[in-house]
């Protein structure tokens, strides 16, 4: 198949839906598929480039946004033209979007102009942007309700729309979503996160002490609550000597600092910074326990890497972290915002080894549901599927 998919955030940026975009793509290229990109260039110039797995990634000129100047955005006001000639020269048996906002609302355009067969996967939460915009609190909830009926709009439009879990679609459903949603995870590559994996270069690399590990890996941003485990930290020290590794970047980092100077513990907690592709396979496996306190994720995607190299998990309870994290089996669950009862459930298993290795051995299966060959088969049969659909309409 010449699979186009379409996306306002792609490698390198460090997101979810970036992250899952950019390996789909690949691992699609892998399986024998002719795969086109368009995402944001890294410049105000479209530029165009082949990868090392062969997918043929379009940038269409881009502007930096100034509340996050890493993060780049193609308006269609200077983008539109140059989606619409890529869409026409790649002509694509189908097309995936990944966004509603600009390149897959352009895209959408031309697609329905071309009558090519087009899906979209929702990886969009509302409280992952308003928070930069630092507006008050009832304009953000107007926002939040004018981004949705923004988003019901495009999507409502495509033949298929698949979101990463069975909570994430019923949130489409109840937000007025009238199409059908197919709930379809991400995937999890359990060849390159698994527990064989060997860490123990970078305790050194990092200057990690050797304790017991409590790890979070993941952008250090407002909705990802980091000062949530940071409140339990405190607590934990008084059972358990413990490391808390924060492994990410992000605007809140010196915040997080001043936090931890705060609370007394510099001692016991690591920030790597960004951590490289080749080193965060091995990161999980010196870790004992894995914490995660943000309630927008779709998904998790740190948290089935987690999973899949054999560790338990501590997870609020909120949005679809629930769908991976059974309670009391391979992991606990923790009422949003509460430190107190995160650290209790830190304590229970770094306290107790026997606890410990059956959560992560019930961690391992859990997450085999996930693979990744299997979820890209998934996708591939949903392709063929909307492709036959439309060759009969």
């Amino acid at each position: 198949m010449k699979i186009l998919i379409a996306t306002d955030t792609y490698y390198p940026n460090v997101n979810g839906a970036a992250y899952f975009t950019y390996r789909l793509a690949q691992m699609l290229a892998k399986r024998g598929h002719h795969v086109f990109v368009i995402a944001p260039s890294q410049t105000l110039k479209d530029t165009i480039h082949i990868d090392d797995a062969g997918v043929t990634v379009c940038g269409v000129r881009s502007i930096s946004v100034p509340i996050y100047p890493n993060f780049r955005i193609s308006p269609l006001t200077i983008s539109k033209k140059s989606i619409k000639k890529l869409v026409r020269q790649i002509c694509p048996d189908v097309i995936h979007i990944q966004n509603h906002f600009l390149i897959g609302k352009g895209v959408l355009e031309v697609a329905k102009e071309l009558n090519i067969p087009i899906m979209g996967t929702n990886h969009f939460m509302p409280e992952n942007l308003v928070h930069y915009l630092h507006l008050p609190k009832f304009l953000e909830r107007k926002l939040k309700v004018l981004v949705w009926r923004q988003f019901i709009h495009v999507y409502e439009q495509l033949d298929l729309v698949t979101a990463p879990t069975k909570i994430a679609a019923k949130q489409l459903e109840d937000l007025g979503l009238k199409k059908k949603v197919l709930p379809l995870s991400c995937g999890i590559d359990l060849q390159r996160f698994n527990p064989r994996n060997n860490g123990a270069y970078l305790k050194k690399k990092y200057s990690i002490p050797d304790r017991k590990i409590l790890l979070y890996v993941g952008r250090l941003d407002k909705e990802k609550r980091i000062e949530i485990i940071l409140r339990a930290m405190p607590i934990i020290l008084q059972k358990s000597d413990v490391q808390l590794v924060l492994a990410g970047i992000g605007k809140l980092q010196t915040h997080i600092e001043h936090i931890v100077d705060i609370f007394g513990i510099q001692d016991h907690v690591t920030l790597t910074g960004f951590i490289p592709d080749n080193d965060l396979p091995n990161l999980y496996t010196i870790a004992d326990v894995f914490v995660i306190a943000g309630i927008a994720e779709l998904q998790g995607i740190v948290t089935m890497e987690a999973m899949a190299s054999g560790l338990p998990v501590v997870a609020v309870n909120a949005m679809a972290l629930p769908e991976l994290v059974h309670d009391g089996e391979n992991g606990y669950l923790f009422p949003n915002g509460n430190s107190q009862i995160l650290a209790e459930r830190v304590i229970q298993i770094l306290t107790n080894q026997r606890l410990r290795d059956q959560m992560a051995q019930k961690s391992i299966e859990i997450i085999q549901a996930h693979d990744i060959h299997r979820i890209i088969a998934e996708y591939e049969s949903v392709y063929q599927q909307i492709i036959a659909q439309h060759i009969h309409v």
